[in-house]
């Protein structure tokens, strides 16, 4: 145990470790909402090159570790970072997201693509989690994140978000061999990005299908969670000591089912009760999330409210404390500051 006294809090939470007070991070803490971000991006109008030059991507990563001081600090990048080195390219539109410039929607195109290789597509990735465990040290936990399958699939098949994701659900349901190839090459090349997170510095990883929310569940049985499990099976043959954590949006009639992934850690967006969401899962499932990001539009005393209402009914054990979802652009961020602050004294409150 004494070799663990010394890791950060929210390694040891994810460890499944007693902690004095949940770790709290936010999804999407680095971002629109800070006044830092907008004035950097004035000076850097691509996300690319915000999340791909090295020392801007540390800036920005770093901009709510400097102001706040969060329990984890998480890699600034996308989830379709690492497509062009596959074969897929596509750019980040600003404030539309992810455009896949060919869409993937034969046999031919899913054959053209190759296996990554972080080494030579993603170097910046490395310089970017090594300065960022070097900054922060022992007292914040260094995150990396990646996309799952099902959602990588879905933006290079539909070629941008979707409200309706027709496109991919008609690949999935009448040419599903297609579309499982090209989830199987996505599983094999984002396990080997998880791999290089971690040796380049990632102490948790979170995997992202943000997608998957908008399939049935029986649908979610056959085109994400077997291609999420793929992932976090080849993960934990190398690396098995670094947790991991699924988030997955609109989630709360698939728990169950992501509970059977392989992720240590699941995060539970606001559509479920967290005391619901714990009774559902079991005691031995460990948490993250469940804050509606809309709560921080509220006063002092609601968002504090909500933070003790979502503690209390996580428990003591396994639970790490975040927005169920990202923290939207518009939020004040003296209320940003004030979640932290008031989520680093939970052992005294609760």
């Amino acid at each position: 145990m004494g070799v663990s006294s010394t890791a950060p809090l929210l390694l040891r939470a994810a460890r499944g470790e007693q902690v004095d007070r949940p770790p709290v991070w936010m999804m999407r803490q680095a971002g629109r909402y800070m006044k830092a971000y907008r004035d950097l991006r004035e000076k850097y109008p691509s996300f690319r090159d915000r999340s791909e030059i090295p020392e801007v991507a540390i800036e920005v990563s770093l901009q709510p570790w400097k102001a706040f001081q969060p329990d984890g600090v998480i890699l600034f990048s996308d989830i379709v970072t690492p497509l062009p080195g596959l074969g897929i390219d596509m750019d980040i539109a600003e404030g539309k997201g992810p455009i896949i410039h060919s869409p993937i929607r034969s046999q031919q195109q899913v054959d053209q693509l190759h296996p990554l290789d972080p080494e030579a597509s993603l170097p910046f990735i490395k310089t970017v989690l090594q300065s960022l465990r070097q900054e922060v040290g022992n007292q914040s936990t260094v995150l990396g994140f990646v996309g799952a399958p099902w959602t990588l699939a879905a933006y290079a098949v539909e070629g941008k978000g979707s409200k309706t994701y027709s496109i991919i659900k008609n690949m999935a349901f009448s040419d599903p061999t297609i579309l499982h190839q090209l989830l199987t090459k996505f599983a094999d090349s984002i396990a080997t990005y998880v791999r290089y997170q971690i040796d380049c510095g990632a102490q948790v990883v979170q995997m992202f299908d943000s997608w998957a929310g908008q399939l049935s569940p029986q649908d979610y049985d056959t085109f994400a969670l077997p291609y999420q499990k793929m992932v976090f099976e080849k993960v934990k043959q190398t690396h098995p000591d670094t947790p991991l954590i699924l988030l997955v949006t609109g989630s709360a009639g698939l728990l169950e089912r992501m509970a059977t992934s392989g992720a240590d850690i699941l995060t539970i967006d606001w559509s479920v009760d967290m005391a619901d969401a714990r009774a559902r899962l079991g005691k031995h499932v460990k948490v993250q999330g469940n804050l509606d990001p809309g709560v921080l539009f509220g006063s002092k005393q609601f968002i504090r409210d909500r933070i003790l209402d979502t503690v209390r009914k996580a428990g003591n054990w396994g639970h790490i404390l975040n927005l169920g979802h990202g923290v939207l652009p518009e939020t004040p961020e003296e209320n940003v500051a004030f979640f932290f602050e008031t989520a680093k004294q939970l052992n005294a409150l609760v």
